[in-house]
């Protein structure tokens, strides 16, 4: 069965930056979109940002102008700059294919001094 596999999260200080990236196990076709989501403690699940096929980006208020979402190669990367407390959440990522969706299992982003 694939799986998406998510790296890079980790903790970092405030104004500081990470890439996450995540990737398929296994070959995946007929991907629609890539969803970044980050869910906080306490909180609902936000959709952080999306890619679709054709390359077109949407990215959430909160992390517009210091996160940047791109893919290549059947993967899905965050670059996230700028880092605030706020962005502290567990990071998953989302791919919605013509054949059904696949999810990663997330990974921890900790902003704190």
């Amino acid at each position: 069965q694939v799986q998406l596999v998510e790296s890079g999260g980790g903790l970092v200080q405030p104004g500081g930056s990470l890439r996450l990236s995540c990737s398929a196990s296994g070959n995946i076709s007929g991907i629609n979109n890539m969803v970044w989501y980050r869910q906080a403690p306490g909180k609902l699940r936000d959709v952080v940002a999306i890619i679709t096929s054709g390359g077109q980006t949407t990215y959430g208020d909160a992390v517009k102008g210091r996160f940047t979402i791109s893919s290549r190669g059947g993967a899905v990367f965050l670059d996230m700059h700028s880092l605030k407390p706020e962005d502290t959440a567990i990071y998953t990522c989302h791919f919605l294919t013509i054949n059904g969706m696949y999810w990663g299992q997330g990974t921890q982003v900790t902003v704190s001094s």
